[in-house]
């Protein structure tokens, strides 16, 4: 994609008037829902947390500190503080549509669709306080993280940092999200950002974050191409991650069939998601992604 940036500084000011928010306690995770969404308006102590890189020294307890040389942060009663996981898939599937289409734009691009969706929740929740890593899935597994940070003035790091994002190869959801599920860290709001494109689905995954006490949302991207694909005739489809070929004709039948078959699909995920207590929010690129970020996960549930 041309260089250029994701967000421009009035799309950073509105941003910071949202929160991320998450419904489920879980042992070990947060003593309770955050009850506001601004820090530092209760004296009652609450607990201590890890000093982590942004925060204000202003914060440590320097007697704590002095006896055991570790910094750690006093958090106040409404300052238990939630920890967000962005977790991008980085498969070539993403990587579309390709150079070569007249449909390509950075609106389009699901990748860059993706970035932008990324570096938005991420920037919300440093603007908040929250502790945030942002991780990019390929293969079987995480090829690079961010944070975990806090604080917002990491926006601009962090931004330089999705902006160098690239994609590759193929990813395997199900074998990438359990192993972040055992390395990633404290559990709490993971946000995935994918076209579900998964040689051996995604299911397991989800499962394993679940298990570690994740609570999870679903962001799947497809581009209006793939809603309905704008073909005709005999063609030979080339999957774009691992290059195999395939004849087709695509007439009215063959088409119906597609678009039976994807909603099946899509509609499959979410009942699924339904029942496992997942947030699920199916968008295309054609839809602004302020509009995925100030409607949709605010339906969701996700953001406030």
């Amino acid at each position: 994609m041309p260089a250029e940036r994701l967000f421009d500084e009035s799309t950073l000011r509105k941003l910071e008037q949202l929160s991320l928010i998450a419904h489920k306690v879980r042992a070990g995770v947060m003593k309770g829902e955050r009850r506001s969404v601004r820090r530092g308006t209760s004296i009652e102590f609450a607990d201590y947390r890890d000093y982590t890189h942004g925060d204000d020294l202003r914060r440590l307890d320097w007697n704590v500190y002095a006896r055991l040389e570790r910094p750690f942060i006093k958090l106040l009663e409404e300052e238990e503080d939630l920890a967000v996981h962005i977790l991008l898939d980085a498969s070539e599937s993403m990587n579309w549509p390709p150079a070569t289409s007249p449909a390509r734009s950075s609106e389009a691009h699901k990748f860059r669709y993706g970035q932008r969706l990324a570096a938005a929740l991420a920037h919300i929740a440093l603007s908040t306080g929250d502790r945030v890593t942002l991780a990019l899935l390929s293969g079987d597994g995480v090829a690079e993280r961010w944070g975990p940070s806090r604080g917002r003035g990491q926006t601009l790091r962090l931004l330089g940092w999705v902006e160098g994002l690239q994609t590759g190869g193929t990813t395997d959801l199900n074998a990438a999200l359990r192993d972040y599920a055992l390395r990633g860290g404290r559990p709490g709001l993971a946000l995935l950002i994918s076209d579900m494109f998964s040689p051996n689905g995604y299911r397991q995954g989800l499962n394993a974050l679940q298990g570690r006490g994740y609570e999870v949302a679903m962001i799947h991207i497809l581009s209006p191409d793939e809603v309905s694909p704008p073909l005709a005739g005999d063609l030979r489809l080339i999957d774009s991650e691992t290059g195999a070929g395939q004849d087709v004709t695509v007439d009215g039948a063959m088409r119906d069939l597609y678009l039976r078959r994807l909603r099946e699909w899509r509609d499959g995920m979410a009942a699924y998601c339904l029942n496992r207590d997942v947030h699920y929010v199916a968008v295309e690129t054609g839809t602004p992604w302020e509009s995925v970020i100030l409607y949709a996960l605010r339906r969701a549930g996700v953001v406030r």
